[in-house]
Order: structure tokens, then sequence, then C-alpha cells
């Protein structure tokens, strides 16, 4: 088992604007994720999740802090170390699904014969195969946001940083698309860090889960999971769910 985590964050600040119109976004921001877990950020709009994946993706700095990912002994590298799902699939709509799929790949030139049957067999993983030369208007919510996910693997990467990506559907694909997603994991390997506001979402993805709280922003606790794998729907109605579901609302002030 590792020992080392692959994300370390010790006491991440960000702020933006200066003087009267600063606003902090993200407050001691401090956790860890061990390499192949799937940890839920959670918590309300508004309060620094979105803005701490931006950090971790490289597209922002912090103001305070320590951040690391991955080994010192292997540089990381964010353009192809990891990669992202939104809450919109944005599917380029005149490209096909597998050419939406392997858009990454093209972008940091890789061997496009390779990455052509990766991305075949990752629309297999994802549920798709068959959908290949589809355009996205051919597909529901739910299968675009698989393709999304699809595209987020193409490259291989290290992490996979998804925000809020099932926030748009209804209910009952959300439901579905948890479960896709908590099988795709266990296949892929992959390390996710998964933003919600969906305090049962979190509990029932998450390996970890880190609580943040609004005005002023700041992060409340982190702590394991400990449920079983494969999760299934009606853990949700256990009592060692509603545990941790508790525990998340009372640090919310929503008890």
């Amino acid at each position: 088992m590792p020992t080392q985590p692959f994300i370390h964050l010790a006491g991440v600040a960000k702020t933006y604007g200066k003087g009267a119109k600063a606003h902090l976004a993200i407050s001691d921001a401090t956790f860890d994720v061990m390499p192949g877990e799937l940890a839920c950020l959670v918590g309300p709009s508004g309060c620094g999740k979105s803005t701490l994946l931006k950090i971790l993706a490289g597209l922002h700095p912090h103001d305070a802090g320590t951040v690391k990912i991955g080994s010192d002994a292997v540089p990381f590298d964010p353009a192809k170390d990891i990669g992202m799902v939104f809450q919109q699939p944005l599917l380029l709509k005149w490209r096909t699904i597998i050419d939406n799929v392997l858009l990454p790949a093209e972008i940091l030139g890789l061997p496009a014969k390779e990455s052509r049957e990766r991305a075949r067999d990752l629309l297999a993983l994802v549920g798709l195969k068959g959908a290949e030369d589809k355009r996205p208007y051919e597909l529901s919510g739910g299968m675009q946001q698989r393709a999304a996910i699809a595209r987020a693997l193409v490259h291989d990467p290290k992490l996979v940083l998804m925000d809020e990506p099932f926030g748009a559907l209804d209910a009952l694909t959300r439901e579905k698309m948890n479960l896709e997603l908590l099988r795709i994991w266990k296949e892929a390997g992959k390390t996710i860090l998964f933003v919600t506001h969906g305090i049962s979402e979190a509990v029932f993805l998450g390996t970890r889960v880190v609580v943040f709280t609004a005005g002023p922003a700041r992060m409340a606790d982190d702590f394991a999971i400990d449920l079983p794998h494969p999760r299934t729907l009606d853990m949700k109605t256990q009592e060692a769910f509603g545990v941790y579901t508790r525990r998340i609302y009372k640090l919310l002030g929503m008890d």
C-alpha cells in the first residue's frame, strides 16, 4: 500500500482582489489524498471548491501554503498529468464522439493510432461502444458526460479533477452516473478529486470527504469514509451512511 500522499496541501489560501474588494476564496486548506483514492470536496456554492481544483490544475496560483502533487522524483506536468471533467460536457458539436475524446491526445501530440485505439477502449469502458461516430446532439446528457469522462482519461493522466460533473443531470441519471463513475474509477485505477455540493453524493462516492463551509470560506473537516466496495444504492438507507451525512450536515450548520 502507498505510504506517501499523491496530493498534499498544507495551509493553502487564495484571495481574489485587493483592499476593500478582496474576496477570500480559500482559507487554510490542509489535507492529503493517497494514490488511487476518490476524494470528494463538498460544500455550498461559492465556498472555494472549484478554485481549489483550478489551483491543482495549474490554472490559478495560490497565495499561501504548500501544494504538492505526485512524487518529487517525477516532475508533475499539469498539461499531461491531469484530466478534467466539468459540469457541462463541453463537447464540440461538429466533431464525432471519438474525435471529441481524442482532443487532448491531439493537443499533446500523442501517437494517433495508439490514441485512437485507447479512445475506443475508453468509450467501451464508459458504456459508449457503438457511439464512436455519433455527434453530441445524438446522445443524452448522461451519455455526453460519459464521453467527457473518456476524454479526460485518453492521455492517461495521473490525476482526474471533476467539478460537479453530474450537477446538470436529472436525479435518476445522476444516481446511475454515480454508480458508473465508481465502476470506471475501479477499472481505470486513477486518483480522482470530485467536487460536489451534494452531501449524499460525496459520502456515496468518496473514500474520503473534505468539507468546506462558506462565510468566510474555510475548510471544516477531512475524514475517511469507511463503507465497503462495491457501493450500492441501498447503502444510503443504512445507519453507517447516515452517520457520515449527519456529520457533514452539522459542519454546514444544517442539523
